[in-house]
């Protein structure tokens, strides 16, 4: 079975509770219960010992950007100028609302932001005028999306086989035993 970031297990009801909600987030508690074979109140206190284990985080709407006319999504790495720069920069990032995301990464750069902007000009402004302006960036570097093939919630195993890969078995696999 799957542990949760606290190393409780999760058993197959939270998880199928969970794919259910990963599909979506906004399907009533009583619809889950039925396919479920619990009540409602069973389903609401799953959840909720989820989301206090931080295995649910929220749920949340999204919106298209190109539906506010944010029509260039890009991704930028930065190139820290010593590593000790890491909190301050991502604390000024956090004040630009066109950055979405921010992760520290392995390789060339230390961090790799997604943004968005309305345009190519927009984004120029965005890079020169705030994002390389910030004290402890030493270099970005640009790629800019040109279509977003598919987009998805993590994956959350269904029903059926549910549990996470033995790790004694594929050692044993491996070795030919």
């Amino acid at each position: 079975m799957p542990l949760s970031p606290e190393g409780h297990q999760l058993d197959a009801i939270d998880l199928k509770i969970l794919a259910f909600l990963v599909k979506n987030a906004r399907m009533p508690y009583l619809e889950i219960s039925r396919e479920c074979g619990i009540s409602g109140a069973a389903i609401h206190q799953r959840v909720k010992k989820m989301e206090n284990m931080g295995i649910i985080t929220g749920s949340r709407l999204l919106v298209k950007p190109q539906a506010l006319g944010l029509n260039v999504c890009a991704y930028i790495g930065v190139t820290l100028s010593s590593a000790n720069e890491y909190n301050h920069v991502v604390s000024e990032l956090k004040k630009l609302p066109e950055v979405v995301e921010c992760h520290f990464i392995t390789g060339v750069h230390a961090l790799m932001l997604k943004i968005y902007c309305f345009d190519n000009e927009h984004l120029m402004k965005v890079l020169i005028n705030t994002i390389q302006n910030i004290e402890g960036i030493k270099s970005t570097e640009t790629w800019i999306s040109l279509d977003q093939a598919f987009e998805r919630q993590v994956w959350v195993k269904e029903y059926g086989d549910n549990k996470a890969p033995d790790k004694k078995a594929q050692n044993k696999k491996k070795a030919g035993k």
